[in-house]
């Protein structure tokens, strides 16, 4: 399956609030995207799924002027209807009652179907691997009772470990936050939910918003939503946008989001996203003036920095290596990296949130933040430079710091690893230095003929527009935040 990259140049076009031309999958709203090769003056613009990078996932595609026929309405929403949840919210909470209210040897999880049994649908079970005596503090977890999914391309869930949890919890708690909207972090949403039975003076409120729709199994309507945050669609419809509006205007405490998207995720899609959800608070709050931004955290690689940045000027990237139980890479331990890739972006203050010093953090007096204890000061710079955790330093021809296993290369200009091989920065396609291999005019003419001819028009586009080069990331190819998941 070819990269979309491979097609020419592809951006995100978005449209007014008013606008809903846009066809549906079972994710929701399709994303309008624009394709141009090089040297065309017009590109063409096709609908496509929000969440899912990979067609595999979700085929939908549509040019944007496409005549649909009615056939293929009546077979779309046909598909659509049936990746729908086997019941309702309303009937999940209804469930849950009925199976929290049975002894604790009638409590069975069906680990195949990912449901929660009640005794009547035993029988057609029974050949299905069953946790029995399912207990008050398993259903209080329901990650750890739940199989992550793990297909790196549309909804990989990776979970925080509890270090993470803990210190994220114990920052905002100690900030004054007794609201805390959780975007794809189910296990950030448990931790706070607990501390709320445990501290009952002083509770902290959540809602967790995520596109896995097994939550619902275990939560109110209003402490969950089915929600996609690359489309800002809600599942269950206005009922559930009331909840979430409600969440944020409730009781007037101090509220705070929190964001893990999937890494695979385009960061500008999150972006605004995650303006909408800012400019939905100011409104709520009756505060208009621009300056006023709904407090944030937003957790992605450190390499994104850039795109987040452009998305959120006022954000700030904190040194804090966030970990994940179940990534093979993005954890503590022998079977993980020693430094995970993985920061905290955020528009609270960076100077008040006070990192860990047993873990080796320091304060620099200078920037006002704390620092991991390799990011040494860099008096040229003028500020902590290093991104990855390790002491970087400063090459006086690119004039700026630079990673320590880095040279500078006076052919190429800049600096690069030591054995990196000077000139290979063109085409891998036709040879060409002036452009690069998803830039080339030949095979993006090529192939977008193939597609205007309808060859291979299924199957064809890989939405893997933020890809990134290695294994910086939370699977293969992962670029630029879910959803792998939380």
């Amino acid at each position: 399956m070819a990269d979309i990259e491979d097609f020419g140049n592809i951006e995100v076009i978005f449209q007014d609030e008013e606008d809903k031309k846009a066809p549906r999958c079972p994710h929701g709203p399709t994303i309008l995207f624009e394709i141009k090769c090089k040297g065309e003056k017009n590109g063409r613009r096709f609908y496509a799924c929000s969440a899912c990078r990979d067609r595999k996932e979700c085929s939908f595609f549509q040019w944007e002027k496409e005549k649909v026929s009615e056939a293929r309405l009546l077979a779309r929403e046909q598909q659509n209807l049936s990746k729908l949840p086997p019941f309702s919210h309303a009937q999940y909470c209804a469930r849950f009652r009925e199976y929290a209210s049975l002894p604790l040897d009638q409590r069975r999880f069906c680990v195949d179907c990912q449901i929660l049994l009640l005794p009547g649908e035993w029988s057609s079970h029974s050949s299905h691997h069953i946790l029995s005596d399912i207990t008050v503090s398993q259903l209080r977890r329901p990650s750890l009772l739940l199989c992550p999914l793990e297909n790196n391309k549309s909804n990989a869930q990776y979970l925080f470990a509890d270090r993470s949890c803990h210190f994220l919890l114990d920052v905002l708690f100690g900030l004054g936050f007794r609201k805390v909207l959780c975007l794809g972090t189910p296990r950030f949403h448990e931790l706070i939910k607990m501390q709320s039975i445990d501290n009952k003076s002083d509770p902290i409120k959540s809602l967790l918003l995520d596109i896995d729709f097994r939550y619902s199994q275990f939560y109110g309507q209003d402490e969950f939503c089915h929600y996609n945050m690359f489309n800002h669609h809600f599942f269950n419809g206005e009922e559930a946008a009331k909840d979430f509006l409600d969440f944020l205007t409730e009781d007037g405490s101090k509220v705070v989001m929190v964001a893990d998207p999937p890494f695979g995720g385009l960061v500008k899609l999150l972006g605004h996203t995650f303006s909408k959800i800012s400019e939905i608070w100011r409104k709520l709050q009756g505060t208009e003036s621009s300056a006023s931004e709904m407090p944030m955290v937003w957790i992605f690689p450190y390499f994104f920095e850039p795109r987040i940045l452009n998305c959120f000027p006022s954000f700030t990237m904190l040194d804090y290596q966030v970990d994940y139980d179940n990534h093979p890479l993005y954890k503590h331990g022998k079977s993980g990296r020693k430094q995970s890739p993985v920061r905290l972006f955020t528009n609270l203050c960076p100077k008040d949130i006070v990192l860990p010093k047993e873990e080796g953090y320091r304060f620099c007096s200078i920037c006002e933040r704390y620092v991991s204890g390799e990011n040494k000061h860099c008096s040229i710079c003028n500020a902590c430079t290093s991104k990855n955790g390790k002491e970087w330093k400063h090459c006086p021809e690119c004039g700026k710091c630079v990673k320590p296993s880095w040279l500078h290369c006076s052919l190429c200009g800049h600096c690069t690893l030591p054995n990196h091989q000077c000139g290979q920065m063109g085409c891998y396609n036709c040879g060409d230095q002036g452009h690069k291999r998803k830039a080339c005019p030949s095979k993006g003419k090529k192939n977008l003929q193939q597609q205007k001819s309808g060859k291979g028009a299924k199957g064809t586009f890989s939405l893997d527009t933020n890809k990134t080069t290695g294994k910086n990331k939370r699977g293969k190819n992962a670029h630029g935040k879910k959803k792998m998941v939380r």
